[in-house]
């Protein structure tokens, strides 16, 4: 299990600069700190994940690195089981992914995808990584809430 990727408070909404109207977490998961920073917001009932992508994403063939679509694709786990989290602490349980698409400094990455089911403490969701319309990643992951003793 990834324990790098707790959710320990809500998201952050940013209010300024290219991603004014996104959400975020940050200074909760140092990894995705550094990676990213990486955002989401809700458009019509449905969650988009988005980044830029920078030279430091790259492999050194020029295109993005593997590690760092799959770090997106973690972090949008997690964004697009939001509301269903409700600022549970939660852990990735399985995570898979298959390369269908490159990228390269300054395209926007983004990823859409959807809750299969929700129940108890599992999630399971499928999402897409795209650039420009092209995808990138097809994934599908499923997310652990933690139960503490008390609750949640």
């Amino acid at each position: 299990m990834d324990g790098g990727n707790e959710i320990v408070s809500g998201p952050r909404l940013v209010e300024d600069g290219e991603w004014a109207g996104w959400r975020t977490w940050t200074g909760q998961d140092p990894f995705e700190d550094t990676a990213g920073p990486f955002y989401f917001r809700e458009e019509d009932g449905k969650v988009r994940c988005a980044f830029r992508a920078e030279p430091r994403h790259m492999n050194g063939g020029g295109f993005m690195h593997g590690g760092c679509m799959l770090t997106f694709a973690d972090f949008s786990l997690f964004a697009i089981a939001w509301r269903e989290l409700d600022n549970a602490k939660a852990v990735t349980v399985s995570l898979n992914g298959d390369f269908v698409g490159p990228a390269k400094p300054g395209d926007l990455i983004e990823a859409t995808g959807e809750v299969i089911r929700a129940g108890g403490s599992m999630i399971f969701v499928r999402g897409l990584l795209s650039t420009g319309g092209q995808p990138m990643l097809s994934f599908s992951g499923v997310i652990k809430k933690i139960w503490t003793m008390g609750g949640a």
